[in-house]
């Protein structure tokens, strides 16, 4: 059961990572739209980049869970 979630904790930080550098591109990608267009309201990049980022929170949760679940199967064992 620990390989599983110990394999389940770090896909999970994968995951997160993956999200943070997607996130921080579409951020640059962003500011970078922003500086040459005159609409208002958020852009196509600036919306991805609120995605990805709510991504980021999901999956650093899920590695939290993890963690605390590996932390009680310690504890009781």
């Amino acid at each position: 059961m620990n390989t599983i979630l110990v394999i389940a904790l770090i896909l999970a930080m994968g995951a997160t990572l993956f999200a943070l550098v997607r996130g921080i591109i579409a951020f640059l990608q962003a500011t970078k739209e922003q500086l040459n267009s005159t609409d208002s309201g958020p852009s196509r990049s600036s919306l991805k980049q609120n995605k990805m980022m709510m991504n980021r929170i999901l999956f650093q949760a899920a590695a939290v869970i993890v963690v605390a679940i590996l932390l009680l199967m310690k504890g009781n064992g």
